[in-house]
């Protein structure tokens, strides 16, 4: 059964995209509300696999609150930039404060995205900043996505996801997923 992807960002991207690219080849659903994770189960139909595409934490905390409590893995997406880096402290305490709320504490990890190179690369930026955020204790995955990846592949026709970090991403979950 394929996944559910559930957009939980009032803005609705994931919902656009899915739009845009003239349908995903799974279900979109739109369910920005604090109580995500209570809800959630209700659209589930016997899926193993769910993707929550939660909101900003500062700009809707409830929302992206309740995302945390259902996720089993929270991907953080950041850009290599100070102020990214910055904000990540206070993103880190609100982590904390979720986790004390679960039974069982999700996986995290941080992908750098909007970098520089589609490859990590030793120094520049990009490597500083995985540094940093090492250094601050966050689990950073090799995979990243490279500036201008989310233009190419959202506009100008079809969605092409083959061949591209989208689906080095999805290979290093699932193996994190199986080493878990």
């Amino acid at each position: 059964m394929p996944p559910l992807l559930v957009d939980s960002d009032p803005a609705g991207s994931a919902l656009r995209w899915s739009e845009l690219a003239g349908g995903f080849p799974f279900p979109v659903i739109a369910l920005p509300v604090g109580d995500v994770h209570r809800r959630i189960d209700d659209f589930l139909g016997g899926r193993q696999a769910v993707v929550l595409d939660a909101p900003q934490l500062e700009d809707h905390a409830r929302i992206a609150r309740g995302v945390m409590r259902h996720a089993d893995e929270w991907i953080v997406p950041v850009t290599p930039a100070p102020i990214e880096l910055d904000r990540m402290a206070p993103i880190q305490a609100e982590m904390g404060e979720v986790q004390s709320l679960r039974a069982e504490p999700a996986r995290t990890a941080v992908l750098l995205n909007r970098t520089n190179r589609r490859e990590s690369t030793r120094t520049g930026p990009d490597a500083d900043a995985r540094e940093v955020l090492a250094e601050r204790g966050f689990d950073v995955l090799d995979t990243q996505i490279a500036r201008l990846d989310l233009y190419s592949q959202s506009f100008g026709g079809p969605v092409q996801v083959e061949h591209t970090a989208y689906m080095d991403l999805a290979a290093e979950l699932l193996k994190r997923r199986e080493g878990a």
